[in-house]
């Protein structure tokens, strides 16, 4: 018998549910694999009793929410998780104490994408960002801006608050929302001069599912890809 050698995946989910099942289909639609055996061993926490992160970022009261986020860290280390992904754009507001609490990688999703636009475009670019209220108030995306070739656009304040429609009274609702109620606060990136739309949000990439223009990069599609990687196993070109 062959022994896997592959590295085990731990992820930080349930922010929200929904989100947490899309990526693991994801995962698994995107890895190359002919048997059971090629796929890659993870263990998932839906914590789905985690404080909302958009309110305690706004109401400046994440001290619960980042030690839980911490407890689940390090229980995933503890059960044998190689290294983390978290499914929420918002929580990686306290990717660095998360990192902190650990001696295995925490995959920050915010940073994967940044890198993937700047490998993708190889020069100064214009990019869209579409995320909670949390992630717009503290400007996340920002703090791991490491040079200037990303310039960071939002959404004006009706368009915002359009988006966080769709992501809580939609989505997170449970009620049927199509990627193309986003059309119009697309538009208005595009207007600005966007040559991306990053869907940080990933409520957001599940509106998404399936295959849209090359300007839209999902956040969560870059980080499904990045833990497959780091997992030892191999991506496939498009999904089934």
């Amino acid at each position: 018998m062959r022994k896997n050698n592959k590295k085990k995946l731990g992820v930080i989910g349930g922010m929200g549910p929904k989100a947490s099942a899309y990526f693991y289909n994801l995962v698994v639609d995107l890895t190359e694999a002919k048997v059971d055996q090629d796929h890659i061993d993870a263990i998932y926490i839906n914590h789905a009793s985690m404080p909302d992160r958009t309110k305690a970022i706004l109401s400046n009261q994440t001290e619960l929410l980042q030690e839980l986020l911490i407890e689940d860290a390090r229980l995933l280390e503890k059960m044998g998780a190689s290294f983390i992904a978290i499914t929420c754009n918002t929580s990686h507001l306290f990717w660095e104490n998360i990192q902190s609490s650990v001696s295995i990688p925490v995959v920050n999703m915010v940073k994967e994408t940044l890198d993937y636009i700047k490998e993708k475009e190889g020069r100064k670019a214009k990019v869209g960002l579409l995320a909670t209220d949390g992630v717009v108030s503290t400007k996340v995306y920002e703090k791991f801006l490491e040079d200037d070739l990303i310039e960071i656009l939002y959404p004006s304040a009706q368009m915002q608050k359009k988006v966080m429609g769709i992501i809580y009274k939609g989505v997170k609702s449970s009620k049927m929302v199509s990627f193309n109620e986003l059309a119009s606060v697309l538009s208005e990136l595009k207007a600005k001069g966007c040559d991306y739309v990053i869907l940080g949000c990933t409520e957001l990439s599940i509106l998404r599912n399936g295959e849209f223009d090359s300007y839209i990069v999902d956040a969560l599609d870059v980080l499904a890809k990045k833990v497959i990687h780091m997992s030892g196993a191999k991506t496939r070109e498009k999904r089934y």
